[in-house]
């Protein structure tokens, strides 16, 4: 990088309790735009996002539906990483990330930005 410095940005992590809407589409979509250009200004971008896989509102949400907690949980979960694909916010799935207590699943690093200039792409 340009020696500009590292800068972060991070969306709410998201209650899994149902699926995701238009404010949850917003607010990711406002922290991409930001990520991006601060990619276009030569920073070292680290961008995350997540949801939050326990609680109240998630146990009564799973018993509603009639699934387990776990089951109910992995289900909305991954209509929020479809959200992802749908409208293409920068991203890199982080496995490791997925340990962690609030279950975040998306991380820009530095070694797809890296990867993307070597490869001389010109957008995020």
């Amino acid at each position: 990088m340009s020696g500009r410095g590292t800068y972060y940005v991070t969306t709410p992590i998201y209650y899994v309790n149902d699926v995701p809407h238009i404010g949850h589409a917003y607010t990711t979509l406002a922290c991409d735009v930001l990520a991006r250009f601060m990619r276009l200004d030569g920073r070292d971008v680290h961008f995350l996002t997540g949801t939050d896989e326990h609680g109240q509102k998630v146990e009564k949400a799973a018993a509603a539906a009639g699934l387990a907690p776990q089951a109910f949980t992995d289900k909305v979960s991954q209509s929020f990483r479809d959200l992802v694909k749908v409208m293409n916010y920068s991203r890199r799935i982080s496995s490791s990330c997925r340990r962690g207590p609030t279950g975040c699943w998306i991380s820009t690093t530095r070694t797809r930005a890296s990867s993307r200039r070597r490869a001389g792409a010109t957008r995020s």
